[in-house]
This record gives structure tokens, sequence and C-alpha cells, in this order.
């Protein structure tokens, strides 16, 4: 399966936003902030493939010699992160607690060898084929951050501040957010997941939380002042936008909540909330059981399950969904 070209856009002076075409799994966004002298990468694109198509526009806006030499990493999910390769003399920045989730997920190779290899009519088998079969990490390294921070930290691109702010667990351990005062921007990684009645987005899939973390962050974001709010995935927002994607946070919690305290195993609530339809023209549904789950973690106390065991669980889901969707459609009448 190949990706249509990705839309690359000035949203600022000197910055720039690389928009995958479509939604779906792995299809982030990335930015690039060029100086007279150095460049900044703000996450990086999934597979090498995608990576080159972003470096290869990159250099089309950098002025003579000059090259991307940093890359901040908004959080360590594969689709933010394992592009990086291509850049191998940069310096990759990401919080400490991002280290963490680097260890949690599978490597590159190993991602690789789940999607080729899992038989494909099992539910999770088909399901990675089908949402990630489009990408090659058949000889993708494991990239490992060169410089690690807790707290904040302020970066300059030529005359221009970059402030990088991590945060309490959120969409994984170990989120930031870049906010670039000058342009008047926020790179806010999977803290947001963008949506428009123009182009709709995905649910989001959050792996850590808890949803309150979430909408904590989705504020400090506001508080920046900021007037462009890029997301993890999904079009570019203004601040009434990010408003839009916290009342959906809130809403999520408060079903999670009232479901849990009603005594529904994470799994039967999820499919509540999926079945409500309250946001129909979001795809993925099936992510809501990631974000269902970890929210459940918060209220039991209780562990980390695989990454695996949780998108068998997602499968599982979108397999019910697509079995439902084939019993309402209307059958063709027979003669």
């Amino acid at each position: 399966m190949t990706i249509d070209r990705a839309n690359v856009s000035a949203i600022a002076e000197d910055l720039y936003v690389w928009l995958p075409p479509k939604r779906g799994w792995g299809l982030a966004n990335c930015g690039l902030l060029a100086g007279p002298r150095t460049a900044l990468w703000i996450d990086t694109p999934y597979d090498p493939s995608l990576a080159a198509e972003f470096l290869a526009e990159s250099r089309k806006r950098l002025p003579g010699d000059v090259t991307v030499d940093r890359i901040v990493v908004t959080h360590a999910n594969g689709d933010h992160l394992w592009g990086a390769g291509v850049l191998p003399d940069a310096e990759v920045i990401a919080t400490r607690e991002a280290l963490e989730h680097i260890h949690w997920e599978p490597t590159p190779r190993q991602t690789h060898g789940l999607v080729t290899g899992s038989d494909p009519d099992s539910p999770l088998g088909g399901y990675l084929r089908r949402h990630f079969g489009r990408f090659d990490w058949s000889q993708t390294e494991p990239v490992h951050p060169d410089t690690v921070f807790q707290g904040e930290l302020e970066l300059r691109v030529g005359e221009y501040p970059v402030q990088i702010t991590g945060l309490p667990s959120a969409h994984t351990g170990g989120d930031l957010i870049v906010h670039l005062p000058h342009q008047r921007a926020v790179f806010a990684g999977d803290v947001i997941f963008g949506s428009t009645a123009e182009q709709p987005g995905d649910h989001p899939s959050h792996w850590a939380g808890p949803l309150e973390n979430i909408v904590a962050a989705c504020e400090r974001i506001l508080d920046t002042g900021a007037e462009v709010i890029v997301p993890g995935h999904g079009p570019v927002l203004d601040r009434a936008g990010v408003r839009e994607h916290i009342a959906y946070l809130g809403y999520v919690r408060e079903r999670a909540h009232a479901l849990h305290r009603a005594g529904l195993p994470a799994l039967d609530a999820a499919r509540r909330i999926i079945a409500e339809q309250r946001y129909p023209e979001l795809g993925l549904p099936e992510r809501l059981v990631l974000t269902v789950a970890a929210e459940y973690r918060h209220l039991d106390g209780t562990g980390v399950p695989g990454v695996l065991e949780a998108m068998s669980q997602v499968a599982l889901v979108a397999r019910e969904l697509d079995e439902d969707a084939e019993r309402r459609a209307p059958r063709p009448r027979t003669a």
C-alpha cells in the first residue's frame, strides 16, 4: 500500500508543517523550523521512506548549506520517532520519561515482523496488516535520544526561541509540547488529535493518561496564547478547535467514570461509549479501547499490559464493528 504525498505548508515565519493527506494509524504531523545557520525538526515520520520525503521537502525550504541538526520528539511512539534515522548526525531530544516508553514498544524490526508474520485471519494479524502494512521498518534500527531532560528546556534556532515543556503522564508517560512564541504556535504531539468539520480526524489512542492530565495539557497549550496549534495527527487547529477537543476528552472521561462506577469492565465500557456514537465523524472508534483502559487503570490502580495484549483488544473490537456494519448493510434485491 502506498501513501499519497504529504502536504508541506508554511504556517508562520520560517515554520512549516508536514501533514499526511490521510487519517489513520501512524500518519503523524511533523514540523520544520528554519534558521539562517541551523534547523529543527519537531517529530519525524514513521518509516524511512516517509522520513526521506520530509527531508527532501525540508531541504527545499532551507537556505544554502543549512541542515537539520536537531530533532525534538514530542513522545516516544514510533510514528513520531523512528524516522530520525534519515538524519544520523542530528541531535535527538526527548524527555527522560520517554525512555521507558521506548523500551515498552517493540523495536522497528520486531514490529515489521509482527505486521508481516502474523496470521492475517486472526483479529490482531488482520488489523496489523490493514493499518500498518503500508510501512516498512525491515531495515530500521532503534532510535535512542541523544539528549534527555525533565521539566523545561529552551533552545534557539537562529533568532527564534523554542520553549519545550515536559508533561505529567498524558498520551504516554513522556510527552512534551513545543511552544514557538515568535510564531505564536505550539506543537502538541498526541496530547491533541485534530479534527474539523472540513477535515474529520480519528479518535485518540491514549496509552497512559489519566484523561485529567491530558485536559490539563490542552489547557496549558491555550495558556501560551498560541493561535496555531499543530496536533500530533489531523488538521492544524485554532484555539476554538482545542476547546472542542477538550470537550471530547471531558465526554470520554465522564462516561468512563460513570461506567466504572456501574461495574462494567473496561472493554465493555469502551464498547458502550463507541455504541453511543457521540462523535460519528471520527475514524478508528476501536481506539477508545486503549483510552478507556488507561483511564480504568488509574481508577483501579492496576498495571500496564503489554502492547500486543492492548492491541489485541483493539483488533477484536474493530472486527466486531466490521461485522456489525456488514449485518446492517442493505442487501441487494434478488429478481
